[in-house]
């Protein structure tokens, strides 16, 4: 099986990236090509849909991390939505992604990103 990448429209400083098949030694080329020009911008997050994926190896957490380590010097997220419990328990066992950036589901994700860019509004409000 091969893997199938879907990248939405931007927006806000946010992308999302849906990510069906296998993420493994012979696709993780394939995810890394299509993220490559998204992480030379300033996103605040990377969101990356996981509904339909049904087998990650560690070369596909390598992807991720390596999409995170790009993001991070500006304070940009990776946010993975949408996990199959079998990549939940991957995830898991090698802690690759932090839990409070794993989303059960894309409106859970997005009510994240709006209460962190409230707190970034609120914020620049008590400066002035």
């Amino acid at each position: 099986m091969s893997l199938d990448i879907e990248l939405h429209a931007p927006g806000r400083g946010s992308q999302r990236v849906v990510v069906r098949g296998r993420l493994d030694t012979h696709t993780y080329e394939d995810l890394d090509e299509a993220l490559a020009p998204l992480l030379t911008r300033q996103l605040h997050s990377l969101v990356l849909d996981l509904s339909g994926l049904d087998y990650i190896s560690s070369a596909g957490i390598r992807s991720i991390f390596k999409a995170r380590k790009a993001l991070s010097p500006h304070g940009g997220k990776v946010l993975l939505v949408n996990p199959q419990p079998q990549i939940q328990k991957v995830l898991d066992m090698v802690k690759a992604v932090p839990l409070n950036e794993i989303f059960s589901s894309t409106a859970e994700a997005d009510a994240y990103l709006d209460l962190m860019q409230r707190k970034v509004l609120d914020a620049a409000e008590d400066d002035d």
